[in-house]
């Protein structure tokens, strides 16, 4: 996963939406994505309900899964296909980390920025009146951070549905959430890049490269070497059983241990919203003035620790031996890549492709009556993302690199 600063936003990025330029810039994009990304074709499936969303008047709200950096690129390809601009949340450090030229261009393509780690109150407003009174669809993956699991949805947060429900409750005209999956395939085969990366990575923990032995039983034996690691370090012995219930353990106990020291409840929220609460806590504290040298070691140890917990959060033990896909295999790689090498960003392994599916789009209803209308939108959402991942990993071929065909 990617380092980002853990502070509060130093500034907000509204957006400044440009028809003209981004289809001026479409060439410029495309080449883009095939120079950065590798991703050379993007298909796009269920176009006709955002289409006909759109037709209709409704507001639209696409909420699409985060497999990649190169989702971006998938969603603005997308939107070409079905002839509309697009408005996207994105973290303030997407735009802090680039040239003022590109934080323009960013914002001339409808993006704008959220402090995930504060409660984000005046992006909270702005995302509900685009989607009350914009004609363009507005984009939030409500994943939050990449996970580099191109089959499997990692719990989605609340948020983007909370902004559609405040929405509902003030618009005039319907408010449609639109479910989004995106899955890629590899196009060349990249089995060499792999290998290669394999080897680097052994190579840093000080193993020779196991070139013996199946690169899927590779990943897996240094994933456990690195979870031993950290087991020794947090617990002060190994633990025994399979990799999936040892890695939530771990991740459970660092948690536990951060919440007491932060004299903060769990509750019933999932592990996202318990680590973005813990966040804000900390953060709120490094914020105060005349904190002790100790204090401020032990608050930015926290902050390491809650990065530790959204990592192993992103592994989910079994993702490769499940399914030892060329995919899972690379992605599991990318995560191997960002997180113990420390790549800013992983490196493209080879030619992409792209599926961009579009569900049936779920009418938010505006009535305050209902109930729990936000947490069961979630789910509702993330279920169906889940359905079309699998619907189109059940046509695939099992091995090797695959061929797509796309717009």
């Amino acid at each position: 996963m990617n380092r980002y600063r853990m502070r509060f936003a130093p500034k907000v990025w509204t957006p400044a939406l440009s028809p003209r330029l981004v289809d001026w810039l479409r060439p410029l994009r495309s080449k883009q994505q095939i120079r950065d990304v590798q991703l050379d074709r993007v298909e796009v499936i269920g176009q006709q309900f955002v289409r006909d969303a759109l037709d209709a008047g409704s507001g639209v709200m696409i909420m699409p899964n985060h497999p990649s950096h190169a989702d971006p690129f998938a969603i603005y390809a997308a939107a070409d296909v079905i002839g509309t601009k697009l408005h996207v949340m994105a973290t303030w450090h997407v735009f802090e980390k680039k040239s003022r030229l590109v934080q323009w261009i960013l914002r001339k393509h409808g993006c704008f920025s959220v402090d995930r780690e504060a409660n984000d109150i005046a992006a909270f407003r702005l995302a509900t009146n685009l989607l009350r009174d914009k004609q363009q669809p507005l984009v939030i993956f409500p994943e939050g951070e990449i996970y580099h699991c191109n089959d499997r949805v990692t719990p989605f947060r609340e948020g983007a549905s909370a902004i559609a429900v405040a929405a509902a409750r003030k618009s005039e005209r319907p408010i449609v959430c639109i479910p989004c999956a995106i899955r890629y395939r590899y196009e060349d085969d990249p089995t060499d890049s792999l290998l290669e990366t394999m080897g680097q990575l052994e190579e840093s923990i000080f193993w020779r490269r196991r070139i013996e032995r199946p690169l899927e039983k590779r990943i897996y034996d240094f994933a456990e070497a690195l979870l031993a690691v950290k087991e020794l370090e947090y617990y002060g012995e190994t633990k025994h059983g399979q990799l999936p219930e040892r890695i939530r353990a771990l991740g459970d106990f660092i948690l536990d241990h951060v919440e007491q020291r932060q004299e903060l409840k769990a509750g019933s929220k999932s592990l996202p919203e318990r680590v973005k609460a813990a966040r804000q806590a900390i953060i709120a504290k490094l914020s105060e003035e005349n904190l002790s040298t100790e204090t401020k070691t032990l608050l930015l140890d926290d902050l390491e620790d809650l990065f530790l917990v959204v990592q192993s959060f992103s592994y989910p033990g079994n993702y490769v031996i499940a399914k030892p896909s060329i995919e899972r295999m690379a992605e599991t790689l990318d995560k191997f890549e960002e997180d113990v090498l420390r790549q800013p960003t992983a490196t493209v392994k080879a030619r992409r492709s792209a599926k961009v599916f579009f569900g049936e789009p779920i009418e938010v209803v505006g009535d305050k009556k209902v109930k729990g209308q936000t947490a069961t939108l979630t789910t509702q959402i993330e279920h169906a993302v889940q359905k079309m991942l699998d619907e189109d990993a059940d046509q695939q071929p099992d091995d090797g690199a695959s061929q797509t065909s796309g717009v």
